[in-house]
Order: C-alpha cells, then structure tokens, then sequence
C-alpha cells in the first residue's frame, strides 16, 4: 500500500524536481540567449514542458503527482482525495518548490537566498493567472475523464502553450508563485504581486472544476484518476 509518507515525499521531491527546471532552465537561457528574451522565454518553455511529463509519469503512481495546491484542493473537491491528505500535500509541495529554487541557484552560482524584484501586476496579470489555471484544470479534468493515459502529455502541451498566449506566462500553481517569489532571476516574481497571481489561480481552477462537475455528472467516481491514475494498493 502506498503510504502517505510516500506520497508526500512524490510531492515535494517531484515539485522540486518541476521548480529547479523551471528556475534553472530560466537562469540558462538568459545567459545564453545574448539579450533576446523571446529566445529565453522558448529554451525556459521546452524545458518545463518536457520535464512535466517525465515527472507526471514518474510520480503519478505514486501521489497522482499534482505538485500543485490548486490540483490537490480540486482534487479533494470532488472525493479523489481525503481532506486529511491536503494540508500534507500542500506543505510538500510548497516545501519541495522552495527546495527546487533553492537548488536551482545552487547549480548556477547565484545566492541561495534571494527576493524577487520583477513586475508582474496589474488585472491582465491576474486575468492570465485565472485563465491558465482554468485551462490546466480542464485539460486534467477533461482527459483524466477518458484518456487517463495521455493527462502527461496533455498537461505538458498546456502549459508548453499557456507561456505563450498568457501574459503572465502561466504560473498556474499557487506553490510554483510563492517559490518563484523567492528568485531575482528570469523566472522571478516580486512577492508584492504573488497573492494576487494565487487568488486568480484558485478562482480559476474552482471554476474548471464547477464546469466539469456539470458537463462530466459523474465526476466524483472516476476522480482518484487526477492528475494521473495511480493505485491506492501498491
């Protein structure tokens, strides 16, 4: 049986594992990239992408790997997961998103400790955030429903694009704001800016839910599949 504790630690050393690249990839191509930001922002968007669906499948069995506080209380929302189990996950996985950016500072040279001092305020910021958890949550909800298989490849695809049609270049994840809060890097966000980012992004992933739970009535039964299906007796 696939324990709590196990689960947790699929948390936490899964978001770790998502923040480091997304935080590392970022430091990378800025330095590379000679000044050209839509050039960082690609290299910063492949590797995130790529890197999801190797964690997804790697944690998946394992804790659903959610990596996510919005996925996990949408999650809970709809009985495929214990509300005991959310207080633990979501402290992994804020935890193992502040260990991956710490990591990730560590491999480049840079302070391990740091505040961000980049901009990203405003209601087309906070509209993006709602925007691309909304989306997220569908893509999850939407295909854990019948190509519980393909929610890897799905949820990769999603935010590979969401970088590049929202203006907030799709947080999407209440853990990933407050951990990017804590780099001065390309991947950064001022922590003034960050409890508007997480509002947006619980309002939207509440609202995908809300729009599933009507289009899909039998939600609830086939919920444990979110993110992907995982066994609760291995």
């Amino acid at each position: 049986m696939t324990t709590l504790s196990r689960k947790l630690v699929a948390e936490a050393v899964g978001t770790a594992m998502l923040l480091a690249t997304v935080v590392g990839s970022g430091i990378m191509a800025e330095r590379l990239a000679g000044g050209n930001v839509a050039i960082a922002l690609l290299a910063n968007t492949l590797a995130t992408g790529a890197a999801l669906i190797a964690l997804i499948l790697t944690f998946g069995p394992i804790s659903g790997a959610h990596f996510n506080p919005a996925v996990t209380l949408a999650d809970a929302s709809q009985r495929g997961l214990p509300w005991s189990e959310v207080p633990g996950y979501i402290v992994a996985q804020v935890v193992g998103a502040f260990a991956g950016v710490f990591s990730a500072h560590l491999m480049f040279g840079e302070p391990v400790l740091m505040v961000s001092t980049k901009v990203r305020a405003g209601m087309p910021q906070a509209f993006s955030e709602f925007v691309a958890t909304f989306g997220l949550l569908a893509v999850i909800w939407g295909c854990s429903r019948r190509r519980s298989e393909s929610v890897p490849f799905a949820v990769a695809a999603y935010i590979t694009a969401a970088y590049w049609f929202t203006a907030s270049t799709s947080f999407a994840n209440p853990a990933v704001t407050l951990a990017r809060a804590a780099t001065d890097t390309f991947a950064g966000i001022r922590p003034a800016d960050a409890p508007m980012f997480i509002l947006a992004q619980l309002l939207g992933a509440l609202a995908a839910t809300a729009l599933f739970r009507w289009l899909v009535p039998a939600l609830p039964a086939t919920a444990p599949d979110v993110v992907v299906p995982h066994n609760e007796r291995n």
